[in-house]
């Protein structure tokens, strides 16, 4: 890219969830040209909808990505993911296709990129421009380290030969990310990451490929790009050469924790539209949400997402305070929230029936959400991946950690309380044992309400128990290639951690998630995924139930923040 050493003058205007939301305005207005319908209609052109990129360049939504020392608003990784998900709530592909995809690609930049590299890009995405990330190559999906394209040193730089795909925006990107091999050996350190100008490149040294399309998201322009012998100048090289594992094990740690914490919006969507079927429609003399088991439908979903979002939040606001423990937490995040999105999805869409294929009519909505929702969840790292992230770790984390940590500081769990700036430079790549967060479990097992004293106690024994089986575990049981077993265990591990995350939000909350109502949801949903399927008291669900719609009519958000919507 062309360097300046400039920084750009800080963003400025009108920023925050709700100043964005208001902005989106009414989603049911079907006169909002940023409504429900005018999403449903761009989605059935497969094209994103332009009058919301209009409205995000006039809010600047890129100054959000773009840290503030380099002129944008991008101080806390949970006040972002709380932000985005006013878009993702409104529509996913808006969301992804305009907004995230820009964050993963300047991740790397923020993470290992020089002075210039970063106040370049810094002005590129401030200037409302668009940057890609290239890191897939269809033979070779997630593993990285078997990617093959090349970026050959030459007098000019680099000669880049090979091609990427399913990369979104690459063909309207003015700079792209792009992951590439350069060294022909073996090993974590053959790849380097450059930051490419592709307004900059030679138009017969590369080619746009034909666009993928797909069932969710329809609107995102996926797409791909082949270079033939292009060069590219030296100083595009982010870092060290031969270091982009190593940055990419940094700076997925951040996006780890930011995206799942933004696709929650794309469940309240779903939530609020489940809901309002359920009270509406009439059924044997009543409404379904009269029904006993539709109303623990939609209370297991309200509950399930604000697990969610208190795991979520947790790793986002680790970022900043406990960056030594986020190759671990981060992974947990990534694996365990869209799992439960996904599942929840799906609980809804029994509940709304035969409405929830619709494509068109006041639950439209919802079938779309439920196609783009497991698109946008398996992007960036699947479950697998995560999980293998994590798996090596487990024996010095059950030596290190387990049952002996001391609980972490109250601010991570308190939204309220004030957070240091990130350091991408402080992200380690390995956890070397660190895991306070899982001591949240004792202090639920002390708990004076026996409502939650009881489950701390059981997940105290569980947390037992997989310590003993993680110390066990064979040597080929500590690698990525471990067995099915292993697999299981850190399954269980990072169920716990949602588990620890919920008990903290709940101690450091006031209100609503200060009760014991939610809590004793969560740990019963929780429980559930080890094994243990309780029905939870009518009373409680009773309450949950009103405070759910007690939010629908309120317009107010079902997440932790309870935040007023438009309309």
């Amino acid at each position: 890219m062309t360097h300046a050493t400039a920084t750009p003058a800080p963003a400025t205007g009108a920023a925050g969830p709700g100043e964005l939301e208001a902005l989106l305005g009414d989603p049911r207005d079907p006169a909002n040209p940023l409504g429900h319908a005018a999403v449903l209609a761009a989605d059935e052109r497969g094209e994103i909808l332009a009058a919301g990129e209009d409205a995000l360049d006039a809010y600047g939504l890129n100054a959000e990505f773009v840290p503030r020392r380099l002129g944008g608003r991008f101080e806390r990784a949970d006040r972002l993911a709380e932000t985005v998900r006013a878009v993702f709530r409104r529509d996913v592909t808006l969301g992804l296709g305009y907004g995230i995809t820009n964050f993963v690609a300047a991740a790397p930049v923020w993470t290992s990129g020089n002075p210039e590299q970063q106040a370049s890009l810094a002005r590129l995405l401030l200037r409302n421009r668009r940057a890609a990330a290239a890191y897939t190559e269809l033979p070779h999906g997630n593993d990285f380290t078997r990617n093959e394209l090349t970026a050959l040193p030459s007098a000019r730089g680099f000669t880049v030969d090979g091609r990427k795909e399913l990369v979104n925006n690459v063909g309207r990107a003015d700079a792209v990310v792009l992951f590439a091999r350069t060294d022909d050996g073996p090993g974590s350190r053959s790849h380097s990451h450059l930051l490419v100008d592709m307004t900059a490149l030679p138009a017969d040294r590369r080619t746009y490929l034909p666009r993928f399309p797909t069932v969710g998201v329809r609107g995102c322009l996926l797409g791909g790009v082949e270079f033939t012998d292009c060069p590219v100048p030296g100083d595009s090289l982010l870092g060290e050469r031969g270091g982009a594992m190593e940055t990419v094990l940094k700076a997925f740690q951040v996006t780890r924790a930011v995206l799942p914490g933004v696709v929650i919006g794309a469940l309240d969507t779903q939530l609020r539209t489940a809901a309002d079927f359920a009270r509406n429609r009439v059924l044997y003399g009543g409404t379904v949400a009269d029904l006993p088991n539709a109303r623990s439908t939609l209370v297991g979903a309200f509950v399930d997402l604000l697990i969610c979002d208190a795991l979520a939040t947790v790793g986002a606001r680790a970022l900043h305070l406990r960056p030594a423990e986020t190759s671990v937490l981060t992974a947990a995040v990534k694996f365990l929230v869209p799992k439960i999105l996904r599942e929840a999805s799906y609980a809804l869409s029994v509940l709304v029936g035969a409405r929830s294929y619709l494509r068109d009519g006041p639950y439209a909505i919802f079938e779309k959400t439920m196609r783009d929702l497991p698109l946008v969840t398996f992007a960036h790292a699947n479950a697998a991946v995560c999980q293998a992230t994590i798996i090596p770790q487990l024996p010095r984390l059950a030596a290190r950690s387990w049952l002996r940590a001391d609980p972490p500081p109250d601010a991570l769990f308190d939204t309220a309380a004030a957070l240091p700036p990130l350091d991408f430079g402080q992200l380690a790549i390995n956890a070397r044992g660190a895991d306070g967060l899982s001591a949240m479990l004792a202090v639920a097992a002390d708990d004076a309400d026996p409502r939650v004293a009881e489950p701390g106690a059981r997940l105290v024994a569980e947390l037992d128990r997989l310590r003993r089986a993680c110390l066990d575990l064979p040597a080929r049981d500590r690698t990525a290639l471990a067995g099915r077993a292993a697999f299981d265990l850190c399954e269980r591990y990072i169920v716990l951690l949602g588990a620890a995350a919920c008990v903290g939000v709940r101690r450091n909350a006031t209100g609503f998630l200060a009760g014991p109502d939610w809590i004793t949801g969560a740990l019963a949903r929780l429980e559930a995924r080890l094994g243990r399927r309780a029905r939870l008291p009518e009373d409680t669900e009773a309450r949950l139930a009103a405070e759910l719609f007690g939010r629908a009519d309120d317009h107010l958000t079902f997440d932790l923040y309870a935040r007023r919507l438009a309309g």
